[in-house]
């Protein structure tokens, strides 16, 4: 591992955050030396980001607990065009409504890891709708297109990839690069911002918004990314086969979220620790070393320590308790995600496959059937074999629910109501 003589790379460094950084030794200088101003930019897709944000997000937060101040830059202008970057087609247009209902929901996880204010640490908020939604496009041409290189920008990977696989990229989305090299340059402008971050698909990109700044100010600007994740057996960050790993509790309870971390394959649970825990290095490098069964109680820990930055310490505690209860004790806990469920449909008959894919414990119908016959689909803790099966009120405990179990970990309680 490298040494750095700024405390904010050293961070990055020991918890596996770079991938790579335009002029490590400048940057070095200038963390070191300085409170340096970064920002990371997020486009309001979905009205909550998903746990393969929390990597840039924590690199916000660590950036300000060095002593620097960060921005985090909300795409309200951006994500009317659509970044192609590690995309296969082309990004759904939204309303811009919809922009600015995902704006709001999204900007709630910041307040949670980053502090706000006007000191010279405390982070700011900005929309890049406020400058680009103004700008005229013919000046915007003769000022910043005429530094863009097609040729260069053809070899970037976001289009490069594209093209050859002979999939469409519109117009629209080939302007992304020169936008986002816009908004460093603008921030730099009135922030006076030195350095943009991001996953190392945003490389090219911030490049273009590096070299942007350098041409136009005579200012040396830098670029830092961080690896893409995947989990040990190669599964995207953030995302498992009933859907994204939202960040928001209207979109993903606490629950399910502590027990997205719980299910950490062995292989990554070093790694999670260092990313998505405040955790100090000693403690990770202790739990590091569990093996056997006591690996469970470090990813206990992480699921805890994980959920705590987002949904706060007495969530993450009473998920942990309610996952102790319902998978140590064996009962049907209170705190389980809870489905409700027209009592009419109930009465109709409500088919196996349709329940466990309803309650988001499987994908698919296919799926049910798959693990029916790995025999990991249990009704009210009792293993289920037939796959026509029609749960009905017969099925409804003492309790009023229904209690559908997907292996040793995964419940949810179906409520007729």
């Amino acid at each position: 591992m490298r040494e750095f003589k700024s405390d904010f790379l050293n961070v990055l460094s020991e918890r596996g955050f770079i991938h790579q950084i335009s002029d490590p030794q400048g940057l070095d200088e200038l963390c070191s030396k300085e409170c340096v101003t970064a920002y990371i930019g997020f486009d309001c897709t979905a009205p909550s980001l998903h746990a393969g944000s929390l990597v840039p997000i924590m690199m916000l937060h660590w950036f300000q607990q060095t002593g620097h101040r960060p921005i985090a830059l909300m795409g309200g202008g951006t994500t009317r065009v659509g970044d192609p970057s590690g995309k296969d087609e082309s990004r759904k247009i939204l309303t811009e409504e919809i922009i600015e209902e995902n704006k709001a929901g999204i900007r709630k996880v910041f307040e949670k890891l980053l502090h706000f204010g006007d000191g010279p640490t405390d982070a700011v908020m900005l929309d890049n709708a406020d400058w680009l939604l103004k700008l005229n496009y013919v000046d915007f041409l003769r000022e910043i297109g005429r530094h863009f290189s097609v040729n260069q920008m053809i070899q970037r990977d976001s289009v490069r990839l594209r093209l050859e696989r002979e999939q469409h990229l519109s117009f629209l989305e080939f302007n992304y690069m020169l936008l986002q090299g816009y908004d460093f340059l603008e921030l730099y402008r009135r922030t006076g911002c030195r350095l943009q971050m991001g996953g190392s698909d945003q490389w090219g990109n911030i490049l273009s918004g590096t070299d942007l700044v350098r041409r136009l100010t005579e200012t040396e600007a830098f670029a830092l990314t961080s690896p893409l994740l995947t989990t040990a057996s190669g599964a995207k960050m953030g995302k498992t086969a009933a859907g994204a790993v939202w960040l928001n509790e209207e979109q993903l309870s606490a629950y399910d979220y502590w027990q997205y971390w719980r299910n950490t394959e062995d292989a990554d649970i070093e790694r999670f620790l260092k990313l998505f825990t405040v955790l100090p290095m000693d403690e990770i490098s202790r739990l590091a070393t569990l093996e056997g069964s006591e690996i469970n109680e470090a990813k206990k820990v992480l699921a805890t320590e994980a959920t705590t930055l987002i949904h706060g310490r007495q969530k993450a505690e009473a998920a942990a308790e309610t996952a102790r209860k319902a998978f140590e004790e064996g009962q049907s806990a209170e705190g389980l995600p809870t489905i409700e469920i027209p009592k009419a449909e109930l009465e109709e008959g409500l088919g196996v496959l349709s329940a466990f894919v309803t309650a988001g414990l499987c994908a698919s119908n296919g799926d049910v059937r798959r693990n029916i016959k790995g025999g990991a689909v249990k009704i009210n803790d009792k293993n289920e074999s037939n796959d026509r099966r029609q749960l009905s009120s017969a099925d409804i405990t003492g309790d009023g629910i229904i209690k559908l179990s997907l292996g040793k970990k995964k419940h949810v309680l179906l409520k007729p109501v």
